[in-house]
């Protein structure tokens, strides 16, 4: 009867022989390569890689066919970032990435034209502030108005809130970043603390009407029940909601903004860090028109369509794995006008210049039905 031990050993035997195998495919991807870089023939075959896979399939027993498919798909992924090692054949996303990496200047800059969401007193020009050190700040009314101002060069930048701690990711601002082709060159992490606040001499049980941005009423759910009979009303920003509330003759109205706008708009605090989360951050981004990267970058964002077949995600998540890029987010969200279809928001911690960062981009294109580059930056 066999042991424990004949079985491994007999695995270690058929593991070897795999490994040798192995080695002399990987030899002849280099052959194939040198060959496609002589004829000026692309590194990526679909029409053979369906067929090779098809083959595959049939050449094992049923129950087998699965694994099988699973494996071959690594193995080709694997030759193909192999031959684009030797031919050296970059995508034009990866082109892009070198060429902003010769030519971004060395440091960020401390001054420039920068365009923000609000008024004054808006989280977005506290998280300006941080980024640069001498901003020509330009408020605008909504973040359609802010990728205007950058889109028409009134601003070079502009800063926007990407995603909240509680409330999740700002989906307009990921749909205004692919239609605009614009890119994230930094990033900041702000704590949030939002404030009722109200005209001097008002009590809360006089509230009749809470006003402020939706992420910041979605981020004081827990708070705002305790204003069971107020009326919620949405504002384009917690700055502007303060200042509404400064403005307006009435005495029954509060806002939800930062503690900032009370001085500011000469209103008083009527409760501080009402925010349902005490540990509330907001991550804002500087985007550009023109892709910069700037020394330093270690964070990348993409937006990803995968191929609609089972495995296709997986395929994706085992090229980081396998180029050891740590993952730091993956969300996804129905595709519009699509029916059970996803993209993924993905940001990954890599070294813009490391070699497994530049593999992984080269790889992205044949892995996915739509691939985005959205930059490459550091977060503060």
């Amino acid at each position: 009867m066999a042991s424990m031990g004949d079985y491994r050993k007999k695995i270690d035997e058929i593991d070897k022989k795999i490994v040798e195998q192995l080695e002399e495919r990987m030899r002849t991807v280099e052959e194939i390569a040198r060959f496609k870089q002589e004829n000026e023939l692309p590194v990526y075959d679909a029409m053979r890689e369906r067929e090779k896979l098809d083959a595959i399939t049939n050449m094992v027993s049923d129950d087998m066919a699965g694994y099988s498919r699973i494996l071959y798909n690594t193995i080709l992924e694997v030759s193909k970032d192999h031959q684009r090692k030797i031919t050296q054949q970059d995508t034009d996303c990866v082109k892009a990435i070198k060429t902003a990496l010769e030519e971004t200047p060395k440091v960020f800059p401390a001054r420039a034209a920068v365009a923000c969401q609000g008024v004054t007193g808006a989280y977005s020009q506290e998280a300006c502030e941080k980024l640069f050190a001498m901003p020509q700040i330009f408020f605008l009314k909504n973040f359609n108005g802010v990728f205007a101002a950058v889109e028409s060069g009134l601003c070079k930048y502009g800063i926007l809130p990407l995603e909240n701690s509680t409330a999740g990711s700002v989906n307009q601002i990921y749909d205004l970043m692919m239609k605009h082709n614009f890119y994230i060159v930094k990033s900041v992490r702000l704590k949030i603390n939002h404030c009722l606040m109200a005209k001097k001499g008002v009590k809360k049980e006089d509230i009749k009407e809470i006003v402020s941005h939706e992420q910041a009423i979605m981020q004081c759910d827990d708070y705002l029940k305790n204003f069971p009979h107020a009326k919620i009303t949405v504002l384009e920003n917690t700055a502007q909601a303060a200042k509404f509330v400064a403005e307006s003759e009435r005495n029954d109205v509060a806002a939800l903004a930062s503690g900032n706008c009370i001085d500011l708009y000469n209103l008083e605090c009527l409760a501080d860090h009402v925010q349902d989360n005490l540990n509330n951050y907001t991550r804002f981004i500087c985007i550009s028109k023109k892709l910069e990267i700037y020394p330093g970058a270690n964070r990348t964002s993409l937006m990803l369509v995968t191929k609609h077949k089972p495995g296709s995600l997986y395929n994706v998540l085992a090229r980081f794995n396998a180029l050891g890029i740590n993952l730091v987010k993956l969300e996804s969200r129905p595709i519009p006008e699509r029916d059970f279809e996803y993209m993924f928001y993905f940001d990954i911690m890599s070294e813009v210049y490391s070699e497994e960062f530049i593999r992984l981009m080269n790889q992205l294109e044949d892995l996915t039905e739509e691939c985005t580059y959205l930059g490459s930056y550091t977060e503060i």
